[in-house]
């Protein structure tokens, strides 16, 4: 019987030291490896294409998603970037969620303006406009679900078979949800990206992405590329994303705990005037997270009633939440979405996205659920105050 997400995570790679004996894997720092003999490499030649440390992290991102590999790389744009130059040439379509995080968006849409590939951006949620993106046979096509920063809540079981029957590969953004919480690969995708800086790490002191693909041959494909480009991660980085997703399975249940008491705060709040968080039954995507999440996360985003004055006065007011952009730690994060995450994207795209100038994201950490609605409840009071 396949381990839980929370004994993996927690077991992954421990006791395999034969040296020492030691009950966590140690670190292996060297760049570079000697040869047995002329022409005779080892398992290991140089840290770019494979590394020890990064081994170890990779086999416990795979068995966490239920993959074949993993290839961790240097940052969760870096896993975006290596997948669409393994995966795409000129001329290629590339379909993506017309909400998606704002530098997937920018990648995408720079390479695209240099010919790399064709991108076209869909509201996934619409049927028909999925099918129509489908029938000009695209060879890849990213699904963010929940999206960044609206939550909004997609099918992949649906998308991913109306894709494969178009051709495309499947890709799943999951680094809101973390494997804790959905297994994308369950429902029929062909790979999963996580930026391994949010939930995985946890902590917010590493930046680092990862791809994981449901078969081998797509895995090998995937890592011969990252070597070639030069996207892998370090060691260092590699044993800090291994420390933090030991704690994932009680991270993750802690922040989601604050956040269904914070969604119950602010639906009732006058000053918010739109609140998305897949929970709440008025959300469109609500039966669908109900189907295919193992919970609602710890992402949650509201539109404030007031205008920039207003919206500013609240955000000078917080003290426990930190104006900051990524997401995913143990502590709570706040930011402006056309500012800061999103600001990659036109006014135009962002309004096209329904991504609006009064939206905030939180990342609710796991501080006591008490205090950070009493800091919201005074930060709300001089808000209001002119």
């Amino acid at each position: 019987m396949r381990r839980k997400p929370a004994t993996i995570a927690v077991r992954s790679g421990l006791n395999n030291d034969e040296q020492f004996g030691c009950v966590v894997p140690p670190i292996h720092l060297s760049s570079t490896y000697n040869f047995k003999g002329f022409n005779q490499p080892r398992t290991h030649d140089y840290s770019r294409r494979g590394n020890p440390s990064r081994d170890v992290v990779q086999r416990t991102l795979a068995e966490l998603e239920g993959g074949a590999d993993a290839i961790m790389t240097n940052s969760g744009m870096a896993a975006i970037h290596l997948l669409t130059t393994a995966l795409l040439k000129p001329g290629d379509l590339l379909v993506a969620p017309h909400d998606c995080y704002g530098g997937t968006y920018r990648l995408f849409n720079s390479l695209a303006e240099r010919g790399a590939y064709r991108v076209l951006f869909v509201d996934q949620g619409d049927s028909q406009a999925v099918q129509q993106a489908l029938s000009q046979q695209p060879k890849l096509m990213l699904i963010e679900s929940p999206s960044n920063p609206l939550l909004r809540v997609v099918d992949i079981a649906a998308l991913c078979d109306a894709a494969h029957a178009a051709g495309a590969l499947t890709v799943v953004d999951n680094t809101f949800l973390s494997p804790a919480l959905q297994q994308p690969l369950a429902l029929g995708a062909d790979l999963v990206v996580h930026s391994c800086t949010k939930y995985l790490n946890g902590h917010s002191d590493v930046v680092a992405g990862t791809v994981i693909a449901k078969d081998q041959p797509l895995a090998e494909q995937l890592a011969w590329w990252a070597n070639n480009i030069g996207v892998t991660g370090a060691a260092f980085d590699s044993y800090l994303l291994l420390r933090g997703i030991r704690t994932l399975s009680p991270r993750i249940k802690a922040a989601q705990q604050n956040a269904t008491a914070i969604v119950d705060y602010l639906q009732h709040h006058p000053l918010v005037n739109k609140l998305y968080y897949p929970s709440l039954p008025t959300h469109p995507g609500h039966q669908i997270a109900c189907r295919q999440q193992f919970g609602f996360g710890a992402m949650l985003s509201f539109e404030l009633a007031g205008d920039e004055a207003l919206l500013c006065r609240f955000l000078a007011g917080l003290q426990l939440f930190t104006l900051a952009e990524s997401l995913g730690g143990v502590e709570s994060l706040i930011s402006h979405a056309a500012t800061m995450t999103h600001a990659g994207m036109s006014a135009e795209a962002r309004a096209a996205a329904g991504i609006s100038d009064n939206l905030l994201r939180i990342s609710v950490g796991i501080e006591d659920s008490e205090d950070l609605i009493a800091d919201l409840e005074q930060a709300f009071q001089l808000a209001g105050k002119n």
